[in-house]
């Protein structure tokens, strides 16, 4: 959860790299929800000459302060109730006013007006009581400066897309339905000097032009930030409601792709999918053998631990300890983030033996796992066929990432599964591959009697 935000007042006329919006109350912010930066308006006198001058206050979520940085590409992607739309929609009305700005709004799919943004800038003007300061028609809106704001989709509209001159900022909204045609058609319209093209949308498929284009490989001028219903400080109770249902019920793909905003992965491929769930349940204080496992990270790969155990047939993961760039002396505060982690026999990846031996120093139980050929594919397998299914405490966020993204490689022509495994979302499943390790060496036993 993002820190409260740090108060923020600046007048009309100041840069625009400082920070400015508005944002809506409707409902009531989750507990410890963030705060916004605000920023006061100034109205000019020419827009009210017979009154004093009156003052706005516009407030931004601090989710979205980067579209105030200096950025060829910014790019916000979400699930639902993360407020991007009304982010955008209040820092484009700030900048309309902070300074003479030309303001295209596209989106794929626009038959008329109607289906434009132009409706939610309108009533965050109105909202925001900034009617005095923008003239609004019915198919355009124009501030008291000179800026305007233009609507064009981008399939229907290609020769006057092709035409437009002098855009300063063009928001491409609901992008996930943007395809390689319409982009390849508008980033090269958007070619005056200082330009920017802001970008947000709820992803579709992994392989959609637009994830690929701007998340998987984003230009270097671009700023992508994933946001959620977490970063929203106006979240309303009554889709926190309806949020915390869907974790009971849905599919926990479904759910990340809607609520979290996560891609949707192709199912073929995905090599867990229908194997394991995202429930809560009870750890168990006696009687039960807990199985702990270790990945090194390397570089900017993460350093895990992971805990889990068997029981019904199921295998049941209900700790997980997960850092980036985690020096050598900070390994043993990380490991014991996971309860009775100095206890219990750790399998932990044997590339690092001298990680083992400080962990061993330091008092923990460590052993290297085994390796051999094929022991990746073998040890995947068992965690997908050996247990009825794998089940996650919702605590363990990384570890049903991995489950909804680890999956085969796929050829990009045919969409035909290869039987390779993508060496990606793998930090979390190796170290649960070594942590049962003991349970695939007792099956094996088993086996052969």
């Amino acid at each position: 959860m993002p820190s409260a935000a740090r108060r923020h007042r600046a007048k009309i006329a100041a840069r625009a790299s400082e920070p400015s919006g508005t944002g809506h109350r409707e409902g009531k912010a989750p507990s410890g929800a963030p705060e916004c930066s605000k920023t006061l308006l100034e109205q000019p006198p020419a827009a009210r000459p017979e009154r004093k001058r009156r003052t706005h206050t516009l407030e931004l979520p601090e989710a979205y302060r980067f579209l105030f940085r200096p950025a060829r590409y910014k790019v916000a992607y979400s699930g639902r109730g993360a407020g991007k739309s009304w982010g955008v929609a209040d820092a484009l009305l700030t900048v309309a006013l902070q300074r003479k700005v030309r303001v295209l709004c596209a989106r794929q799919f626009q038959a008329s007006i109607a289906d434009s943004v132009h409706r939610l800038l309108c009533d965050r003007i109105s909202a925001r009581g900034l009617d005095d300061f923008f003239r609004v028609t019915q198919t355009g809106i124009q501030s008291v400066n000179g800026s305007e704001y233009l609507f064009k989709g981008l399939k229907l509209n290609a020769a006057e897309i092709k035409s437009l001159e002098g855009v300063d900022i063009c928001w491409v909204e609901e992008a996930q339905h943007v395809n390689r045609e319409s982009w390849d058609l508008l980033i090269p319209t958007i070619r005056k000097e200082g330009s920017e093209i802001w970008i947000t949308f709820n992803p579709g498929t992994v392989d959609s032009e637009t994830w690929q284009r701007f998340v998987v490989e984003p230009p270097e001028s671009a700023v992508v930030v994933k946001t959620s219903w977490r970063d929203n400080p106006f979240f309303p109770a009554t889709l926190e409601e309806e949020r915390r249902h869907a974790q009971r019920v849905m599919d926990p793909e479904d759910y990340a792709n809607i609520w979290e905003g996560e891609p949707l992965t192709h199912a073929k491929a995905q090599i867990f999918a229908g194997r394991y769930q995202v429930a809560e349940f009870e750890s168990p204080t006696t009687g039960v053998r807990l199985y702990y496992g270790a990945d090194w990270g390397f570089a900017d790969d993460p350093t895990t631990l992971v805990r889990a155990f068997e029981r019904d047939g199921c295998l049941y993961v209900d700790h997980e300890a997960w850092a980036q760039g985690c020096e050598i002396e900070r390994l043993p505060a990380l490991f014991r983030l996971v309860p009775d982690a100095q206890r219990w026999p750790i399998r932990a990846d044997s590339s690092r033996p001298e990680l083992i031996r400080f962990m061993r120093r330091m008092g923990f139980v460590m052993k290297p796992c085994r390796k051999w050929p094929g022991s990746i594919e073998e040890g995947v397998t068992f965690l997908r066929s050996g247990f009825d299914r794998l089940v996650v405490h919702p605590r363990c966020t990384h570890v049903a990432d991995e489950l909804r993204l680890y999956s085969y490689k796929t050829d990009r022509t045919t969409g035909d599964v290869l039987p390779a495994i993508v060496d990606k979302h793998n930090h979390c499943m190796d170290a649960l591959r070594y942590a049962i390790e003991p349970i695939i060496r007792g099956r094996a036993k088993k086996d052969r009697r």
